[in-house]
């Protein structure tokens, strides 16, 4: 039996188990690929918010991706919290080398505010992690961060987009889901545009969504879809995790990974 493809994280431990390394797992399961995992820092995460975070070695973060990669192999990767400029600049050396796709989800803060990227940090995932990405997938929040540009209506995204592509990426995916109205996703590779849109649901429970829906992106780039095959397939995908979002602790629960699996919804 052939195995399925293979997708490798790039992230952080979320002990709450609804974003980062679990959230990513989770979503390669739902979709069909073989998930593999390099952890770069753990955190102390639940429904409230994060109460700690601690960021691995850099040899440690190298040594998984070595070991996954020149055994396994990989049909594409996937990066979120990075924490550090030193750890994202491991990471971006490893991509470069790395013959499959990437998606870089730039992680700067968490669901609930908390800062999961040092300031120091940003101008190595500008020059070094973002020129690597064949897909990259910012919150409008994140573009502000790298940037400067902060969108406030669906008619300054591709300005958002243009300024993320400056910086190199193949594609870039902006998001969005801040915006009042529909949810709605601009991308483009500053020729082609592809707008997504989506029916906002009324629904608070939605910790790990961008998480999820970078691994969807790169879970379809595994299986052999074209950017904006699998951007479309991600979409559809995560829409329907947020749909089915649950209450979990005290505060925000994550989107449901396992929908698609209760439905019998195909995963593309």
């Amino acid at each position: 039996m052939s195995p399925p493809p293979r997708v490798l994280t790039v992230a952080g431990s979320d002990s709450g188990g609804g974003a980062g390394i679990q959230a990513d797992l989770k979503t390669m399961l739902a979709l069909g690929v073989h998930g593999m995992s390099v952890v770069t820092a753990v955190t102390a995460q639940n429904s409230l918010g994060v109460q700690g975070a601690w960021e691995l070695p850099v040899e440690a973060v190298r040594a998984q991706y070595r070991s996954v990669v020149d055994d396994i192999g990989v049909q594409a990767v996937k990066t979120g919290m990075l924490a550090s400029a030193e750890l994202v600049e491991a990471v971006a050396e490893l991509i470069a080398g790395t013959d499959a796709p990437a998606v870089v989800d730039p992680v700067g803060v968490s669901k609930h505010g908390d800062p999961l990227l040092a300031a120091s940090a940003l101008e190595s995932v500008r020059q070094r992690l973002l020129p690597v990405a064949t897909v990259a997938t910012p919150n409008l929040d994140e573009v502000a961060q790298l940037t400067g540009v902060r969108v406030e209506s669906e008619g300054q995204l591709g300005e958002a987009a243009a300024a993320v592509l400056s910086y190199g990426p193949r594609w870039v995916l902006v998001k969005g889901g801040h915006l009042p109205g529909d949810a709605v996703d601009l991308l483009t590779d500053g020729t082609e545009e592809h707008w997504l849109r989506a029916p906002r649901h009324d629904n608070r429970h939605t910790h790990g969504t961008g998480c999820t829906l970078a691994s969807a992106i790169a879970s379809q780039l595994a299986k052999g879809l074209t950017v904006p095959e699998a951007v479309a397939a991600a979409k559809d995908y995560v829409t329907g995790a947020v749909a089915a979002g649950f209450a979990l602790g005290g505060g925000i629960g994550p989107v449901d990974h396992a929908w698609a699996l209760r439905t019998g919804t195909p995963s593309a």
